[in-house]
């Protein structure tokens, strides 16, 4: 029976390690700052009518997501970032909501 308790407490170990590194990455080091839409004023703008609306993706965001959060659609969103795909934003990138 000590014959098995040797790798089994190293096996244990081990599960142990890697279980706490991968808990600890998913967790954020701090609190993602609250959702703000930003917006931007263009230079060359002869109406107010130019004004554009800028949001700042946050973790968890999806086009659905951020479509309700700025009262618009997903085809809207997608219209106005036709380079952007909606399964890959970038946390911290900045898409136009209007």
């Amino acid at each position: 029976m000590t014959r098995y308790a040797g790798p089994a407490v190293s096996l244990l170990a081990v599960t142990a390690a890697v279980l706490g590194i991968h808990y600890g990455l998913q967790r954020p080091a701090s609190a993602p700052p609250p959702p703000v839409p930003t917006v931007t004023v263009h230079p060359h703008a002869k109406r107010a009518a130019a004004i554009t609306r800028r949001y700042v993706i946050q973790r968890g965001d999806s086009f659905s997501a951020i479509a309700s959060k700025t009262h618009s659609s997903v085809a809207r969103l997608e219209r106005l970032n036709p380079r952007l795909s909606p399964t890959a934003l970038r946390v911290g990138e900045r898409i136009r909501v209007k």
